[in-house]
């Protein structure tokens, strides 16, 4: 095994697949003739025996070998059904860093969610307890790399033992040992895995040249280390994360000494100067493989990254502490998790607001052209900012560019849409509708497959209380997100259907109910709920539908919605026997609506005489991009599309809205970010 096991969310209600690094040393076939030597491999399993491996750890396993996609050094391709048979204990050095850091998890559990989940990914890029909202807020934001160990790291906490030496005035090669001694030590914590060796060359290198004030002299270095490490691991040279190390560091070297000796002249102190060059050297080295990677050009990436900059080298510090005296002293490491919680609090709430700020990415090209286009008008203007009249040139151009475009961005790309009667969120292959019931407060429709996603939206939406969440039916990809439901909201009551399957559908909804003091109760055909401007009906099913092609689709809710004079229909995932038995039961008419959101997403199992009756001006498909289920059926997006329907889909349209214009109804959309799709 060469790293940790990563788990990966696949489709909704299938487990959760672990990629697991691995070098192939003998490789047998079912009657045990070897069939090929060493190579590196990527397994692929299911089973949770595999969660607990670590690095370096031997074993046998078997499984079906398969061809990779390209693009890196894997020869294969290995899923695995079964159990991994391991041939021992693993490494004592991974089995010791499996203590300090078990030990830090421990002195975290006593913090909130969200102090207590990041500071394990901030210390030692161990983000298994990061809550959706907060990986999807640093996301945004452009402070992902907080969560990965990187050279920064190492340049922290071996800054931090020189300080200390230095305080003690230790002599030049006894602090030079115990910088030696704290860089062994964090990366024994971290685990030795190529990355963490590639980050604490990079931040030693670094390190070394802000202490020894030598920019100059550290280059050659930088280009020697990064020969070596290409020499001894050929795949770091496609690597997008060595990319961003290597650029960090280069910038640390060549720019933020200038930058920051140009502001001190001006009259900034010394450690602002420093806190402000560094962040801002690393951005801007790092920008055009970002920009080519994602898509989009951060707005916010840079001043979010400069207000967090106080708080990591406290909070790493206080959290490296934490793990170092957690196997002796619990309760100093409690102590110390609670001491880097504050600016962890802090780290927190700078992305939460920076990811509530609207526009806060700009569109931009994607891939190589793209971030070459953005590094050559990086260089062209560190070129020209050198001379004094271009910088104010430049200077007086962006501060144009910004204040004319920004302002149009802000108002014209405003969410929601004034007048807006339903929303459907874009939360990838699930449902997740939103209807307005007054400022701040709307009823939920089903809570798509991830908390991340339904708790973004209603954030976009400005929903801080749910007086009523309504679950159609208990398939993981209407009710997975629910906690992202709760998060930082009042639910008033929640509202389920009768047919209680599958059972771990309608158990993560009752113990979610039961968690937010939520009154839960199920609802019979004809069942009527008002609040504000919104007024429900439940119209199906007409009776349990049994030995139908999905039952916990076909015993959907049905609802009918009255949203400012506009008729909503909200049919789940209610497929074709219990749209017929709808229209056998209900009266003419009873079924017509001005917005359908497409049963099943857009499924293929669709009665076209229920679509017929139905006939609405909006149709809205929530589906996922490139989904494994062929959603949605393009016979059936012709179909809703000759009976005058305008069809909205959350895969290419982002969240979208149907909006009261009038007498009559638009469409509103929010798009998705390039790079970027549910």
């Amino acid at each position: 095994v060469q790293d940790d096991p990563r788990p990966v969310r696949g489709a909704a209600g299938r487990p959760a697949t672990l990629l697991v690094p691995a070098d192939l040393v003998r490789l047998t076939d079912r009657d045990g003739r070897r069939v090929a030597g060493a190579a590196r491999a990527l397994v692929l399993a299911t089973d949770p025996a595999w969660r607990g491996l670590l690095p370096g750890q031997r074993l046998t396993a078997q499984g079906r070998l398969t061809a990779p996609r390209g693009g890196d050094l894997t020869a294969a391709v290995l899923t695995v059904a079964g159990p991994p048979a391991p041939h021992g204990p693993p490494p004592w050095l991974q089995r010791a860093a499996g203590t300090l850091r078990a030990g830090l998890q421990r002195a975290c559990d006593p913090l909130p969610d969200e102090q207590g989940g990041l500071l394990p990914g901030l210390v030692v890029g161990d983000t298994s307890r990061l809550t959706p909202a907060v990986e999807e807020d640093f996301r945004a934001t452009g402070m992902t790399h907080l969560n990965a160990v990187s050279g920064s790291n190492v340049a922290i906490v071996v800054g931090a033992v020189l300080l200390l030496a230095r305080w003690a005035r230790a002599g030049p090669r006894v602090a030079v040992a115990l910088c030696g001694l704290a860089l062994i030590g964090f990366v024994i914590l971290v685990r030795p895995s190529p990355s963490v060796v590639r980050a604490a060359t990079m931040g030693a290198i670094g390190l070394a040249a802000l202490a020894a004030g030598r920019p100059r002299a550290a280059l050659p270095a930088l280009c020697a280390a990064i020969t070596v490490l290409v020499i001894v691991d050929p795949e770091l040279a496609g690597d997008p994360g060595f990319a961003l190390s290597v650029l960090a560091t280069a910038g640390l070297l060549l720019l933020a000494p200038g930058w920051r000796d140009a502001l001190r002249r001006r009259g900034v102190p010394a450690g602002l100067a420093e806190a402000l060059a560094v962040p801002a050297a690393a951005q801007l080295t790092c920008g055009p493989v970002v920009a080519g990677i994602s898509g989009t050009v951060s707005l916010v990436a840079v001043p979010a990254n400069l207000l967090v900059v106080p708080a990591i080298a406290p909070a790493t510090v206080l959290g490296v502490a934490a793990a170092v005296v957690s196997p002796f002293w619990p309760a100093g490491a409690e102590f110390a998790a609670w001491l880097a919680s504050w600016p962890t609090w802090w780290l927190v709430t700078v992305a939460r607001q920076g990811a509530q700020l609207p526009a806060g990415t700009l569109p931009w090209p994607g891939g190589v052209p793209g971030a070459l286009l953005l590094a050559g008008l990086t260089v062209a203007l560190l070129v020209a900012t050198r001379r004094p009249l271009i910088r104010r040139l430049v200077a007086v151009c962006a501060v144009a560019v910004v204040l004319g475009t920004l302002p149009v961005r802000l108002l014209a790309a405003g969410w929601p849409p004034p007048g807006w009667v339903v929303v459907a969120c874009a939360v990838g292959q699930g449902d997740a509708l939103v209807l307005p019931v007054a400022a701040g407060r709307a009823v939920v429709v089903d809570a798509g497959p991830d908390p991340a996603g339904v708790d973004g939206c209603l954030r976009r939406l400005g929903v801080r209380e749910v007086p009523l969440l309504v679950i159609s039916h208990f398939h993981a990809d209407h009710v997975a997100g629910i906690a992202g439901v709760f998060r930082g909201r009042r639910v008033a009551a929640v509202l389920t259907p009768q047919w209680s399957e599958p059972a771990f559908g309608a158990s993560q909804v009752r113990a979610a109910a039961q968690a937010g003091s939520a009154a839960l109760r199920s609802a019979p055909v004809g069942w009527r709920w008002r609040a504000g401007g919104v007024e429900l009906v439940v119209l199906g099913p007409p009776y349990p539908l049994r030995g139908s092609r999905s039952d916990p689709n076909n015993n959907s809710l049905v609802l009918a919605a009255t949203v400012a004079g506009v008729r909503i229909l909200l049919p789940g995932d209610a497929e074709t026997e219990e749209q017929r038995a709808l229209l056998e039961s209900g009266p003419p008419g009873a079924f017509r609506a001005d917005v359908l959101k497409v049963a099943h997403h857009g499924s293929a199992y669709q009665d076209p005489e229920f679509l017929d009756a139905v006939r609405p001006a909006v149709a809205l498909v929530s589906v996922g991009a490139d989904n494994d289920y062929g959603h949605p059926d393009p016979g059936l997006l012709a179909r809703l599309t000759r009976n005058g329907a305008r069809v909205l889909r959350t895969d290419t349209d982002g969240d979208a809205a149907a909006v009261r214009d009038g007498d009559g109804l638009a469409v509103v959309v929010r798009g998705i970010r390039p790079g970027r799709q549910p």
